[in-house]
């Protein structure tokens, strides 16, 4: 089954790529590898999740950001390849968490996103990761993520 059709299945469609809200691009690609840009909770255009997760968030939230997030990723990635079916390997994910003072599960927040992937491409989607908690993220999101793939040649 293509990724497209995984996606149609889950009821998710990969939006146009987020415009960047400062001086960067949302991917780069160099050589067989595909790096996005942090990623926000955004969709088309409204940031859905804002706050720090543990305060003004719940954990189930903040989840689901990071699960937006990595659809975003999808996205950046897609604005270079056309078809995610060219994805042959999810490399790194790192996920920041907007954290309320004396949360911890920031690595329950990310696989949010973990999960959707795992889920979208299999053993391909089995990746390194980070999961870390900050303070603040940009216009106040929940979370951010960046994703490192490898395309096919």
């Amino acid at each position: 089954m293509s990724i497209n059709e995984k996606l149609n299945k889950m009821g998710i469609q990969i939006p146009q790529t987020p415009k960047p809200v400062a001086a960067y691009v949302p991917a780069v690609k160099t050589g067989s590898y595909i790096y996005t840009s942090g990623q926000i909770p955004s969709v088309d255009g409204k940031l859905m999740y804002k706050g720090k997760v543990g305060k003004d968030l719940s954990l189930e939230e903040g989840y689901e950001a990071a699960k937006i997030c990595a659809i975003n990723c999808l996205s950046a990635i897609k604005s270079l390849i056309e078809d995610l079916d060219n994805i042959d390997k999810v490399i790194k994910v790192t996920g920041f968490v907007n954290s309320a003072e004396g949360f911890n599960l920031q690595p329950k927040v990310v696989n949010g996103a973990s999960d959707f992937l795992g889920n979208l491409f299999g053993d391909k989607g089995a990746h390194a990761r980070s999961a870390v908690g900050v303070s603040c993220l940009p216009l106040d999101a929940a979370v951010e993520l960046e994703m490192i793939v490898r395309i096919k040649d």
